[in-house]
């Protein structure tokens, strides 16, 4: 009688332990993530504190010229700043209608047959890699582009924008697609009993019902842009000239970065830690849009 009670006991105990060791693994993933962040962010700060010793944040927050690695040397962040704001907005002009437009097609219009279709299709465009989008962006939207505006340069920033526009779209659509389709049918079919068409259903019901996660995938797709490398290396060009004409070669603050390390700077100097001072920069502002998104679906969720 007392050996038949042991067995349970010691199944008990053993689960207790496996279920400790599980916990105790997680949490050490989660400790992993944790200080690999707290790492990246303190390398930054401490370079950045490092190049703030030899510039002033004055000069390298609002000042207009950025030559780091040339004589005279001038280190006004803000044509760079410019330039990545200008592929964001643009690029935003493209994904964002098209991408709202696609979602709205595929969760509301489109047959079960075409869905299946195109949304493997679009989620294959989002796998594609950046500087593939780089070199159609060079090759094929810039010599279409020349025949519109025969003054565009042949780096310019309105094409790298279109090829990061493309290359959003994806994301704005298959996210906004998912946030329509978890909408409850029940609201749908409240709606055509009343009598509304399938089009005022997808604007005045389920649009709304999704609004929260549908403008968080914007915000998504923006910081994506702002965060984007490859293309803009690529397709914009190098000018840091302080410029807001899309058809001239621009600047962003990745492609700066990309450029300054394949150069030969000496590390430890002036020009070594503007890497640093600009990564930080282009951290907070993807921080920034990150903590918006996370503001826009908490104050507009839908309860269902």
């Amino acid at each position: 009688m007392e050996k038949s009670k042991r067995g349970p006991d010691k199944h008990i105990t053993r689960m207790h332990f496996q279920e400790k060791l599980v916990k105790t693994i997680l949490q050490a993933f989660s400790a992993v993530s944790i200080f690999v962040t707290i790492g990246i962010v303190a390398t930054l700060l401490w370079e950045t504190l490092a190049f703030l010793r030899e510039v002033s944040i004055f000069e390298f927050l609002f000042t207009t010229k950025w030559t780091p690695t040339l004589a005279p040397k001038h280190f006004g962040v803000l044509p760079i700043v410019v330039g990545t704001l200008m592929i964001a907005l643009l690029s935003s002009i493209v994904s964002i209608p098209v991408g709202l437009g696609s979602a709205i097609y595929l969760s509301e219009f489109a047959p079960v047959r075409v869905r299946k279709i195109v949304k493997p299709i679009l989620e294959i465009l989002a796998g594609i890699p950046s500087i593939v989008y780089g070199f159609f962006a060079l090759n094929f939207i810039t010599p279409f582009l020349k025949g519109i505006f025969p003054q565009i340069e042949v780096f310019n920033a309105l094409s790298a924008a279109i090829a990061v526009g493309i290359m959003t779209m994806p994301m704005v659509a298959s996210l906004s697609e998912d946030a329509m389709r978890a909408v409850p049918k029940a609201l749908r079919e409240g709606a055509y009993a009343l009598g509304a068409t399938k089009l005022e259903v997808a604007l005045n019901v389920v649009l709304p019902a999704a609004i929260s996660n549908v403008i968080s995938s914007f915000v998504l797709a923006i910081s994506r842009a702002i965060g984007e490398t490859m293309i803009v290396a690529i397709a914009a060009g190098a000018n840091s000239t302080l410029t807001f004409n899309p058809l001239h070669s621009i600047q962003t603050m990745t492609g700066y970065m990309v450029n300054i390390s394949m150069g030969d700077i000496q590390h430890g100097s002036v020009e070594y830690k503007t890497v640093f001072a600009v990564g930080l920069l282009l951290f907070l502002m993807t921080l920034l849009m990150n903590i918006l998104a996370r503001h826009i679906v908490s104050k507009y969720r839908e309860e269902y």
